[in-house]
């Protein structure tokens, strides 16, 4: 299941754990559609879950804040789905369904195809999905890419060599962990670096619901690994990769300034949730959707009926988880205090650009956000898909 590397270093073997969580349908429906209640009873399309006001040491940010569009960076992309941005400039973007990577001039948006991986199987929600730069990546050169294959979900690696011809310039994918369940949906996708330098996945059930229970299965989890694709150390299963379960897709990973992860995760028929995440913890699903009175099960920081979220990538800046919706066809804003909303989530651009796939930090009070207007089962809908640069607040 796990390809065997090198043992990871004393150092890494020191790194710090420390938190998050977070899934409904990837394409453009949900069997129930939401209407259902808050955990208080009141009927509601969003719960934020926010603390009454108290006192904290960590300053929150305004209840309320703002988006700009500042410009179009790129348009004409097709199904795009990962974003990793470099750090000598430009943005590395993955195609779901043509299983390429392109490198994207952020001043010019000229695209550039720097090559396709082999053994990317794309169908339903599966393909070339999340990419990751290596921590190393000013050494190595190396790319990160969660995908479907064949037979399973995997991870790989491989050489970005710039000075190679376009569409030569990706090396041959090297498998550092495979064996995660794919389905025709619920294949989770994304992929991130944390601030310990470990690797983490988030991974769908694939349909399977009984797999999101099942500490041995590697479906329904946040997964958490070194760069060579070993059971990260200090990890809360002995000798597993498995960092939390009980999730039904993440696609969403992101870490506040305090080094603690977030996730966002789809439902089903009623809440679509942001979690934050503990490690072992166990988030409910199929047993519970959205908040429980279970105390076996995490309970979401915030939750959203499937109509008004359907949430895929988040991102963190000052103090705000910003989330892309797919069905939903808007972006959140949810203001922290800590683990918690500090305040009712905030809806923007609704309806403007289509469905929002990725959302990722640009520096200072900027994002880029990727929209995704092919559906999940790989039909294109209206208009192209593009690259935007948001100033937010």
């Amino acid at each position: 299941m796990i390809v065997q590397r090198r043992a990871v270093t004393a150092a890494l073997a020191a790194a710090a754990l420390l938190l998050a969580a977070g899934c409904s349908s990837d394409g453009g429906s949900s069997p129930g559609g939401g209407g259902s209640t808050t955990a208080g009873g009141a009927s509601s399309g969003v719960s934020s879950g926010a603390s009454p006001s108290g006192r904290t040491a960590e300053r929150t940010p305004p209840a309320k804040g703002t988006v700009k569009v500042v410009r179009t960076v790129a348009e004409g992309l097709k199904s795009p789905w990962g974003l990793a941005p470099l750090p000598d400039g430009g943005l590395l973007v993955s195609s779901r369904d043509d299983g390429t990577v392109v490198r994207v001039d952020e001043k010019t948006g000229r695209k550039t195809e720097l090559g396709k991986v082999s053994g990317v199987s794309p169908a339903g929600e599966g393909g070339l999905l999340g990419i990751a730069l290596s921590p190393d990546y000013a050494s190595d050169h190396m790319i990160y890419a969660y995908f479907t294959s064949a037979s399973d979900n995997r991870i790989v690696r491989m050489l970005y060599d710039e000075h190679k011809p376009a569409g030569e310039q990706l090396g041959a994918p090297d498998t550092i962990f495979k064996g995660i369940p794919k389905g025709y949906i619920h294949n989770g996708g994304r992929i991130a670096f944390g601030p310990d330098g470990m690797l983490y996945a988030g991974t769908g059930e694939s349909g399977r619901r009984g797999l999101a229970q099942d500490k041995k299965s590697l479906g329904g989890k946040i997964l958490r690994m070194t760069p060579e694709g070993e059971p990260a150390p200090s990890n809360p299963f002995p000798d597993s990769p498995v960092y939390s379960y009980g999730h039904r897709n993440v696609q969403g990973l992101a870490w506040d300034g305090k080094e603690r992860l977030f996730a966002s995760e789809f439902g089903q028929d009623t809440w679509d949730e942001l979690n934050a995440v503990k490690p072992g913890g166990n988030y409910g699903w199929p047993d519970a959707e959205g908040r429980s009175d279970d105390s076996r099960y995490q309970n979401p920081i915030a939750q959203w009926h499937t109509d008004d979220a359907s949430p895929s990538g988040i991102a963190y800046v000052d103090g705000v988880i910003w989330m892309a919706g797919l069905k939903g066809q808007r972006l959140w804003r949810i203001p922290l205090n800590g683990t918690k909303a500090s305040a009712d989530p905030q809806a923007f651009l609704t309806g403007t650009y289509g469905r929002l796939r990725t959302v990722a930090a640009a520096g200072g009070d900027k994002l880029w956000l990727v929209t995704s207007n092919t559906d999940g089962r790989g039909k294109p809908k209206s208009g192209d898909d593009r690259i935007l640069e948001l100033e937010v607040k």
